[in-house]
């Protein structure tokens, strides 16, 4: 479908039920568009096939053949089907519009997931192709263009829903190419994704779609698909001949879980992939459990110290330890050769021994009198007092002044150079949470405990404030949302809230249409945000008035309640007739809103060129060129001789002029 009929079907009825408003996204076998079922006031997203997919015999059976299949697969996790039927001979369908994003535009965001959003977003997946395995229907292009992904208020993938689309279609396509009889069949699949066998025998059942759900996998943990190449039967022959790799090649922090669990999804020989989506949704939530006991504790394992090896445990594994305490030892007896010599006597002193000339007094003055009274008890005094006023002087500067030192100024420090100015200190660091601050550049020190200069005892710690930068906050998406959740969450940013209430075609009366700021501009707490919310479609429908003549296009629009301005432009319709209106066909508005349409001020005037002393077929090729007729009122030779209107006169365009001709 090329860009122009596509863009024809804006505004059209469908079915006299559906009112198609916007076009929504455009794939390889079909254009989806937003609807309102005006039967049932409801907003439904609508799927019409591409002509070059529908122009097989017997596609439309096919189609609706499928679509009934489909239609009888209810899950919460399937995008459900409403209805079915052609339109100017294309097949449609009319589907559940989910408000959300595709898996491919999530990942577009945030180019790749952590492991829990990913396999949370899986087991939602899988659910839903499980439930269409059961009832003996292969998907055959599970991709993320097919994965609608609709996020919870708090922007937390583990709270979102996820919902499949898409069952069955590319079978319809595939097998009426098949049946066609000029048509060799043709493998209909996203190369990306295919399935081994797919591209051998085109043979699919419900392990290429497990194939296929594994490389999605592989997607959401590193951001990249597998293979890729210029070509894109390259792509697919490389599924054939090589292993899937596992996706800690690319991101080596995930766990080896998810490595197991991509590595069996695709497998290359399906007798050994999974089963099925059930079964492969079964391993998919053991790996969560998984995932949610083993990974988070990796987050703060700190580094292992350097030359020490320590065996490492896992948290949820229940193991025997021996004690780290060793038991008392109990003393071996000594072997023989270790004993200690015997102890031999004191040699005697040579010099003689001379008794005291009296027995000197016993208690304390006896042993004073003992000690001082000989030249070694002296000295052995003096050296006593020596080392205890050492001690005692060591002792008063430490504890005065040596265990002490000063606490370094670190205000307006980087983060970067706290570590080193309080190392070179003695000192520790660490971090508070930090407080904002308009001024000071975000990870400068604003505070610091204690602060510059004071007297701190070695190896204390220094406790430091850095400043978290301006307080600003991203401004949600909150179009879509219902207004009570919009505020509530508005608030919490510190924002304030003025509501608008606007009518709207598309969105749901109390929903949010938008904001101001848009989504995504950075705020600071108390900017005013103006959340525009819909009271629903507008009362009157703005009929198609283009083609008509200005009076009675205006006579039109004025018994609606509606007023007219009207511009003018140079135009080849007939002067008066309404070229363009704004607001469109089918838009709605208030009584009383204006609507504004372009008029035609008809062709524009020509200025008739001079043809005298010209030819008379040289005459004729100059007044055409200007979109003029030549009209022959005398020819009594080959030679201009006189033109009527005369050269520079303005005419309307295809004038007659005439030509007397002699000589």
């Amino acid at each position: 479908m090329d860009t122009t009929v596509a863009d024809n079907l804006i505004g059209a009825l469908i079915d006299g039920r559906y009112r198609v408003r916007a076009r929504v996204a455009r794939g390889g076998m079909a254009t989806v568009y937003t609807a309102v079922d005006e039967r049932l006031e409801r907003t439904v997203a609508l799927k019409i096939i591409h002509p070059t997919q529908a122009n097989e015999p017997r596609f439309l059976e096919r189609f609706t053949d499928e679509a009934k299949v489909i239609a009888r697969l209810t899950h919460p996790n399937v995008v459900a089907v409403y209805d079915q039927g052609t339109h100017e001979g294309l097949p449609y369908l009319v589907l559940e519009y989910v408000r959300g994003r595709t898996l491919r535009e999530l990942l577009a965001d945030k180019r790749r997931l952590a492991p829990a959003d990913a396999l949370a977003i899986m087991e939602q997946m899988l659910a839903a192709i499980a439930a269409a395995h059961r009832a003996g229907l292969v998907h055959r292009d599970v991709k993320p263009e097919n994965v609608l992904v609709a996020e919870a208020p708090n922007h937390n993938l583990l709270d979102a829903v996820v919902k499949v689309a898409d069952f069955g279609l590319a079978r319809a396509v595939e097998e009426a190419s098949v049946d066609a009889p000029t048509s060799g069949g043709q493998l209909l699949a996203t190369v990306a994704y295919v399935a081994p066998e797919l591209v051998t025998d085109g043979h699919a059942d419900a392990r290429a779609d497990v194939y296929s759900a594994g490389v999605v996998l592989f997607e959401m943990l590193t951001g990249r698909v597998p293979y890729e190449a210029e070509r894109p039967v390259e792509v697919a022959w490389q599924h054939v001949d090589r292993d899937i790799p596992p996706p800690s090649r690319y991101v080596p922090s995930l766990p080896p879980v998810v490595d197991d669990l991509v590595t069996r999804a695709t497998r290359r020989d399906p007798d050994v992939r999974p089963s099925d989506a059930g079964t492969l949704l079964t391993e998919v939530q053991d790996a969560r459990d998984e995932i949610g006991t083993v990974t988070a504790p990796a987050r703060f394992r700190a580094d292992a110290a350097p030359t020490v090896v320590v065996p490492r445990y896992d948290n949820d594994a229940t193991v025997t330890m021996h004690s780290a305490v060793r038991p008392p030892a109990v003393p071996p007896e000594r072997p023989a050769w270790s004993k200690l010599p015997a102890t031999h006597p004191r040699p005697r002193d040579p010099r003689p021994y001379i008794a005291d000339p009296a027995p000197s007094g016993g208690g304390l003055k006896g042993l004073k009198e003992r000690v001082l009274g000989s030249p070694r008890g002296r000295l052995s005094v003096a050296a006593a007092l020596a080392v205890l006023g050492l001690l005692v002087v060591i002792g008063g500067w430490w504890f005065g002044v040596g265990r002490f030192t000063t606490a370094p100024d670190l205000v307006g420090v980087q983060k970067a150079q706290v570590a080193g100015l309080v190392e070179q200190s003695g000192l520790t660091v660490r971090f508070d949470s930090g407080r904002f601050d308009e001024k000071i550049a975000k990870d400068t020190v604003l505070v610091q405990n204690p602060k510059a200069g004071q007297r701190v005892v070695s190896g204390s710690t220094v406790t430091v404030t850095l400043s978290l930068g301006p307080e600003r906050y991203q401004m949600p998406d909150e179009a879509g949302k219902d207004a009570t959740l919009a505020t509530a969450e508005l608030a919490s940013l510190k924002l304030s809230v003025q509501v608008v209430q606007v009518f709207d075609d598309l969105v749901p009366a109390g929903s949010v249409v938008s904001s101001d700021p848009p989504a995504g501009t950075s705020v600071k707490p108390g900017t005013k945000v103006v959340l525009k919310v819909s009271k629903g479609r507008a009362p009157v429908t703005v009929p198609s008035v283009v083609g008509q003549p200005l009076d009675q296009a205006q006579a039109t629009l004025a018994g609606l309640g509606l007023k007219v301005t009207v511009k003018q432009q140079d135009n080849n319709k007939p002067a008066n007739t309404v070229l363009a209106q704004d607001p469109g066909d089918g838009a709605g508005v208030e009584p009383g809103a204006t609507i504004t349409l372009t008029v035609s001020k008809g062709p524009a005037a020509v200025a008739v060129p001079n043809v005298v002393g010209r030819s008379v077929d040289e005459a004729r090729q100059i007044l055409a060129q200007v979109g003029l007729q030549a009209q022959i009122i005398l020819q009594a030779g080959n030679t201009v001789r006189a033109q009527n209107p005369p050269a520079g006169q303005q005419v309307p365009p295809g004038t007659a002029i005439g030509l007397w001709c002699f000589g």
